[in-house]
């Protein structure tokens, strides 16, 4: 793979998981830069909700490494879909690399359980946020699972609090994330990490 200009297809649920790019970004520019390694183009692509199953995501897989000619493709999928699709991390990444046929340049991601276990982390900026004190909901963020997956947890404090708001996905993460060193999330959310090393694999830049 050409490591100049890699081109990296990201497929997200939706326009939560774009509110990350920003972030995403601005670690990458750091890390990479002092590595002296190029940044690569990355493009995230909102699936409406899902990531496709099935043929489906094969389809939009291979379209966008043959026709579109990015290198490489990464599907990040939440655990916790609102349906048992998926059993846990290790199942959702077996079941997308099958529906796309084990194709060497597509790798499947999670957020476990779903994507708001990466804001977790910043938990004194969501209760300054939400204007609540309510504790934050255990150490490991990609543990607080699917019964009360963390977004139930964003949910009930912005509720509960004193802002006046209901917790707005594509509004509060990124108001979130800004300005956030990435690499605490990073340390405290395994599956995160291992997302973020892919991207930095694909760039021929040394792992975290």
């Amino acid at each position: 793979m050409n490591q100049q200009g890699v081109r990296i297809a990201i497929l997200v649920e939706g326009e939560t998981e774009k509110a990350f790019q920003e972030t995403l970004h601005s670690f990458l520019k750091g890390y990479l830069q002092a590595q002296q390694i190029p940044m690569p183009t990355l493009r995230f692509i909102p699936q409406r909700g899902r990531i496709p199953k099935g043929d489906k995501l094969k389809r939009v897989v291979e379209n966008l490494l043959y026709h579109d000619g990015y290198d490489a493709v990464i599907a990040l999928t939440d655990v916790y879909t609102g349906t048992k699709d998926f059993q846990n991390a290790a199942d959702a990444k077996q079941k997308m690399n099958a529906w796309v046929g084990n194709h060497p340049d597509f790798y499947p991601h999670v957020a476990l359980h779903d994507f708001e276990a990466w804001l977790l982390p910043y938990w004194s900026t969501i209760q300054k946020k939400a204007k609540h004190n309510r504790a934050k909901p255990g150490s490991e963020p990609e543990k607080v699972n699917h019964d009360r997956p963390p977004s139930y947890h964003l949910k009930e404090i912005f509720e509960r609090g004193q802002c006046k708001e209901s917790y707005n996905k594509i509004i509060h993460a990124k108001a979130i994330f800004k300005g956030q060193d990435l690499t605490i999330a990073i340390e405290a959310c395994p599956e995160l990490k291992a997302f973020i090393n892919c991207i930095l694999r694909l760039c021929g830049a040394p792992e975290l």
